[in-house]
C-alpha cells in the first residue's frame, strides 16, 4: 500500500493496491483490465503485453538489466562448481528442481542455458520438479529431495546473508550470464481516463523514487531496489524468443 499512496500523491488520481495470488492471475487481471500497472517477471511481462495491444514496459529496478540465475547443488551430489555453460552437461543423471513454472529466473532462463549446453529436461533423473518458489527450491536442495536447483540470484544472496542457508549441505555451483527480468508494465487504457501523457507521468513518478528520502527508501526496499530505471518492450525480445522456443508463449 505504500507505493499506492506515493503514486496517488504524485499523480493526483486514486490508486488502489490489489494483491494477486500468482503469475497467471496477474496476467489475466491485466488482460481483462482489472489491473492498470503491474510488477511482472520477464516472461509474464511479455505474456501480458502480447495480450494487450500497446501495453508498455516502463520501468525496472537497477538490478534488472543485469539479472542472474544461480544453480545450487546438495554437497552429497559430488557436483563441483561449473566454469562455463558447456560444463552444465555434468548435471545429466541428477535430479533437478526449478521454481515456479512461469518464473523467468527460476525456470525460463535456466532451461535456456541448459539447452545451450545440449542438456534437455529428459537428461535428468526422473521428472524435473517445480517447487513453486525460490525459497522452496533452496529447502528442497538442502534436504536432498533434489540434488540440483535453479533460482533467482537475489533471493539466494539475501537468504545466505541472513544465515538461512545451511552451506554445509548446499552450495552455489554456477551463475548464469546476465539477462533482463522484472519490470513495470502499464495498460494503455489509462490514457483514455487520465490523458495522453499519463504513461510518462507514471514512469516519471517511479523513476523519481529516491533512496535518500526515508519513506521512498522503504518502498524501494520492498522491491529490493536502490532505484528504478527506464526500460522498453524491446529489452524483452530475447525472453519472448526463448519463451516461444520452450513452449511458454504460444
Amino acid at each position: 500500500g505504500k507505493l499506492a499512496a506515493y503514486l496517488e500523491a504524485e499523480l493526483k488520481v486514486p490508486v488502489e493496491y490489489k494483491p494477486v495470488i500468482d503469475y497467471a492471475a496477474a496476467v489475466t487481471a491485466f488482460r481483462v483490465g482489472d489491473l492498470d500497472l503491474v510488477w511482472f517477471g520477464g516472461l509474464t511481462g511479455v505474456q501480458a503485453r502480447l495480450q494487450v495491444e500497446e501495453a508498455e514496459a516502463i520501468a525496472q529496478r537497477d538490478i534488472d538489466a543485469e539479472f542472474h540465475t544461480v544453480f545450487i547443488a546438495n554437497k552429497s551430489s559430488g557436483i563441483k562448481p561449473i566454469k562455463n555453460i558447456k560444463d552444465l552437461k555434468v548435471l545429466k543423471g541428477h535430479t533437478l528442481t526449478f521454481g515456479s513454472e512461469s518464473s523467468t529466473s527460476g525456470r525460463l532462463m535456466p532451461q535456456y542455458f541448459l539447452q545451450q549446453a545440449g542438456v534437455t529436461l529428459d537428461d535428468f533423473q526422473g521428472e524435473v520438479g517445480f517447487s513453486k518458489s525460490h525459497d522452496a527450491t533452496i529447502q528442497l536442495v538442502e534436504a536432498g529431495s533434489y540434488k540440483v536447483g535453479a533460482l533467482n540470484e537475489q533471493v539466494w544472496k539475501s537468504r545466505v546473508a541472513a544465515g538461512n542457508v545451511d552451506l554445509k549441505k548446499v552450495e552455489l555451483i554456477w551463475r548464469t550470464p546476465a539477462y533482463y527480468d522484472y519490470h513495470w508494465v502499464i495498460n494503455p487504457k489509462v490514457k483514455e481516463r487520465y490523458g495522453d501523457d499519463f504513461v510518462e507521468r507514471v514512469q516519471a513518478a517511479l523513476l523519481k523514487l529516491d533512496p535518500n528520502v526515508p519513506e521512498q527508501k522503504e518502498i524501494l526496499d520492498l522491491f529490493g531496489a536502490t532505484k528504478f530505471i527506464s526500460t522498453k518492450n524491446d529489452n524483452y525480445s530475447e525472453i519472448e524468443a526463448i519463451g516461444r522456443k520452450i513452449g511458454k508463449i504460444k
